[in-house]
């Protein structure tokens, strides 16, 4: 088990997977996705903790669009923890609007949010790396932008020494046993089958478990 601290704040940051309907008048709501599962899970384990959880996903973001707000929701909370996943909003946006983002943009933007983060809380972090089921053949496509972003995501981990999940890994293995779309339907938005498998790889992260 991965040491977590006594009264630790654990902050799940990211995009639409993350936010998962979460409530935003409500601070303390979690959504329905991988976030709800895995806090609820570890909080059960560690009751004696008293850890606390908050999730600050926003549909749509992307690095660029969480450095605007990094101030008010991460670097503000003071969090011991800070869990990111985000990417795939910048290989969509590419297909899908014609805004493309270049790695080394993905790669020193969330760079710098590490450095500020690390600098102003000391927070360790888990990074989850961003993933993608090519359902289609146009997403099959997609695959060409998000695998280098995927490796600057890896980069990272191994710079800063953060813990990692590989969950682009993660799920092409578990599609070798049923259809990619079991996991999502659309490649991107995870089932709720999705969403525990990807809550049950952080769970085994945190505590120090194989994954695949």
């Amino acid at each position: 088990m991965v040491h977590i601290e006594q009264n630790a704040l654990v902050l799940f940051q990211g995009d639409s997977i993350t936010d998962c309907g979460r409530n935003y008048e409500e601070s303390d709501s979690l959504g329905h996705g991988y976030a709800l599962m895995a806090a609820a899970r570890l909080g059960m384990e560690l009751p004696l903790k008293r850890l606390r959880f908050v999730n600050r996903g926003i549909s749509g973001n992307r690095v660029v669009d969480l450095r605007g707000r990094w101030e008010e929701d991460c670097i503000d909370l003071d969090p011991t923890w800070v869990s990111i996943l985000v990417g795939i909003n910048e290989t969509g946006r590419k297909y899908n609007r014609g805004e493309a983002t270049s790695v080394e943009a993905y790669y020193e933007g969330y760079r710098e949010l590490l450095i500020q983060t690390r600098e102003l809380t000391g927070a360790s972090f888990i990074l989850m790396e961003p993933f993608l089921l090519p359902v289609t053949e146009e997403k099959k496509e997609w695959r060409e932008d998000l695998d280098p972003k995927i490796q600057a995501v890896r980069e990272l981990s191994r710079e800063f020494e953060t813990l990692y999940v590989p969950l682009d890994g993660i799920f092409a293995a578990a599609s070798s046993k049923i259809e990619m779309s079991y996991w999502a339907s659309d490649g991107v938005h995870p089932s709720p089958a999705g969403h525990a498998l990807m809550a049950e790889a952080w769970l085994a992260t945190m505590q120090g478990r194989s994954i695949l």
